[in-house]
């Protein structure tokens, strides 16, 4: 099979869909690695480490996607890209579809197979190809809030640890999965007063086991939220719904009820964020105020630390990038179940019920695509 990796595209996005070791691994696999010339340069990857590990480089997208069998990517293909997709072409990376009623069409009218990281799942319930990105994204929430709470930058003025004398920030992390555990544990680790809001009993005693006084845990009622929000200096949106749009926890109302200058951050923003004030924003313009209260949520967070995040995220992908390649999409998907869960798009129809419903768009089973 030829494998094509192009650059990412997407505003200060510097991860890079392959590392150096998978194309090494894929060409020893004896499949053909395609990879756009400088598309690893954002991660620390250069070309000369693509060709010592066999692959070929391209100058051009447009050349990548001609010749390529399967797209590796990271980020969700953008517009132009969208236009180089072709019937029968299968593609490979993060997707988030619920928010994005022109990127579904657009793949659905490519005609090309799309299988979506974000919602490929593992015998344990878990995502393990968002899992890597959570983490990270988890692990930087409460750098960058803290960096929001600054005065130079709107905030409250507020150092996250505080000083001998001085109490230190009140963060509150609305929901205890991959990325809210991961933040909690580094606000806490920064210093600050935390509070882990979750719905689900058994997290919670997970995290009240794991981390006993390291931060402190709490149900999730809807009265709980809006009394936690009203106090904090920091709110971290860490809520994830699988392959659908995140539920929108903090009403605009509630931001009159902050203090002036709190810090949100929305890490659920690529499935459309869970405040209702949430936008997307890029690395380059990261932070927005609504109503006093300032807002991060940046749909890429990862990229800021590209080859932390790359490295990461190759090693997730790259058995179901082997898988793929050696089988073909058909046969991969019918041997593991988990990676059919991946399938969002094929041949022109929706394959993933929570975008369905998001977008009130008809979806047929990933088993019936499978037959087709």
């Amino acid at each position: 099979m030829k494998i094509g990796c192009p650059t990412e595209i997407k505003p200060q996005e510097f991860r890079v869909g392959m590392t150096p070791d998978a194309a090494r691994e894929a060409v020893a696999h004896g499949h053909e690695v395609i990879i756009q010339a400088g598309a690893g340069n954002g991660a620390g990857f250069q070309d000369e480490d693509y060709r010592a590990a066999g692959a070929t480089l391209l100058g051009t997208a447009e050349e990548i996607f001609a010749a390529a069998d399967m797209i590796v990517k990271v980020k969700e293909p953008q517009a132009g890209e969208r236009k180089m997709l072709r019937e029968g072409q299968l593609l490979f990376t993060y997707l988030h579809l619920a928010p994005d009623p022109e990127q579904t069409k657009d793949l659905m009218e490519s005609g090309c197979t799309a299988i979506a990281y974000e919602t490929v799942t593992d015998a344990y319930g878990g995502l393990p190809l968002l899992a890597p990105m959570s983490e990270v994204a988890g692990r930087l929430a409460p750098q960058v809030g803290a960096w929001t709470l600054q005065k130079a930058n709107g905030g409250r003025g507020v150092l996250i640890g505080g000083v001998p004398g001085v109490a230190p920030a009140k963060v509150v992390v609305i929901g205890g999965g991959v990325v809210g555990t991961h933040a909690a544990k580094i606000a806490a680790g920064m210093g600050a007063d935390v509070t882990v809001l979750d719905r689900s009993l058994s997290r919670l005693k997970y995290l009240d086991d794991v981390f006993g006084g390291t931060f402190k845990n709490q149900y999730s009622t809807a009265g709980a939220t809006a009394e936690l929000v009203r106090e904090a200096d920091m709110v971290i949106g860490a809520v994830l719904i699988p392959g659908a749009a995140a539920p929108k926890l903090v009403s605009r109302a509630q931001l009159s009820e902050m203090k002036p200058g709190a810090a949100l951050v929305d890490v659920a923003i690529d499935q459309g964020g869970c405040f209702e004030t949430s936008r997307a924003t890029t690395h380059a313009d990261p932070i927005y105020e609504v109503d006093g209260i300032m807002h991060y949520c940046v749909a890429n967070m990862p990229g800021a630390v590209a080859r932390t995040s790359t490295q990461a995220l190759g090693n997730a992908t790259l058995p179901f990038l082997l898988n793929l390649a050696d089988k073909g999409w058909k046969q991969a998907c019918e041997d593991d179940p988990h990676l059919l869960n991946g399938l969002n798009v094929h041949a022109g129809q929706l394959t993933y019920d929570a975008v369905g419903k998001a977008l009130g768009i008809d979806v047929i089973s990933p088993a019936l695509a499978l037959k087709s």
